[in-house]
């Protein structure tokens, strides 16, 4: 998602009130950005608590600040300055996380984002932006550049199937129908099982929804989403976070406090920071039980 987040943000950048700050990372990615916003695109280096705290001050100036670094780098790391400097004044610095879950696979747990917007949503005024597909950086771009609070995007890879219409962006989207279950992803792991659902039986095919954006409470459940739930349908949830502070215990909450009971709930999620072996992200992902086989054969499960 690099390259469409560097030609939406380029499209913004005619504005002089934005700044782009950058850990030392996005070589070989937002060079055409860099050239196009000069002396505002900043390397802060690799330094980024002081990062958070010189783009809080900056927001508080008025600029329309972004943030941006390896997932990891730009949560974990300056945790305590974005409570203190940017969530506890309310100040609208967008945080950029690039390679959330375990898109950063190889190079192990220091690198791995799989608890970022559970944790970054425990703090006052945050939301977090989960694309799916590459092409919704377009739309996501304006909105996160618009927001007047706290914002996490969290970018990822598109992985959608060559031959699938890539439907307009909204907070959530219906992307497979069917009489199967219902599944619900969050962002852009809901793409690598499109190919295989649609190859079911509409019988057991499943009505697979992708949210984008959290918490729920700023995006509440659509109805066609809470009709499903409502006529008795098995209900899975597959996210790449820990299930601790992830969607689904959000979700299994918001069903509670609204009275939705679905004929059963599952929960797929990451399980996992430290691995006897390393490998890329499709490979971590299958350590999980995230796997396209896996999450197949329990949709496909009576």
């Amino acid at each position: 998602m690099r390259k469409q987040l560097c030609e939406a943000l380029i499209t913004r950048a005619t504005s002089p009130q934005m700044i782009f700050l950058t850990g030392d990372l996005g070589f070989m990615a937002l060079e055409d950005l860099r050239d196009v916003m000069g002396n505002r695109f900043i390397n802060a280096g690799i330094a980024e608590q002081n990062m958070i705290t010189v783009s809080a001050a900056m927001a508080k100036q008025g600029l329309e600040v972004w943030a941006y670094s390896i997932a990891p780098f730009c949560y974990a790391r300056p945790f305590e300055q974005i409570r203190n400097d940017i969530c506890f004044h309310d100040l609208p610095v967008k945080i950029v996380a690039n390679g959330g879950g375990y898109g950063y696979g190889v190079m192990g747990p220091t690198h791995h984002a799989i608890e970022d917007y559970g944790i970054l949503l425990t703090l006052p005024n945050m939301s977090a932006y989960v694309p799916v597909f590459d092409e919704d950086l377009y739309t996501v771009i304006p909105k996160v550049g618009a927001d007047i609070h706290p914002t996490y995007l969290r970018l990822g890879r598109g992985e959608a199937p060559k031959e699938f219409a890539i439907p307009a962006y909204a907070p959530w989207r219906q992307l497979t129908s069917g009489q199967g279950k219902v599944v619900i992803a969050v962002g852009p792991i809901a793409g690598i099982y499109i190919s295989a659902l649609m190859q079911m039986s509409d019988s057991v095919r499943p009505n697979l929804w992708a949210v984008s954006e959290l918490p729920l409470g700023k995006h509440p459940l659509p109805k066609a989403l809470q009709d499903q739930i409502e006529a008795g349908a098995d209900l899975m949830v597959i996210e790449e976070h820990v299930s601790r502070g992830g969607f689904g215990s959000e979700l299994a909450l918001y069903l509670l406090n609204h009275s939705l009971r679905p004929k059963s709930f599952a929960h797929f999620f990451a399980k996992n920071h430290i691995y006897s072996h390393y490998g890329s992200q499709p490979y971590l992902r299958k350590q999980s039980g995230l796997g396209v086989e896996a999450i197949c054969s329990a949709v496909a499960k009576p």
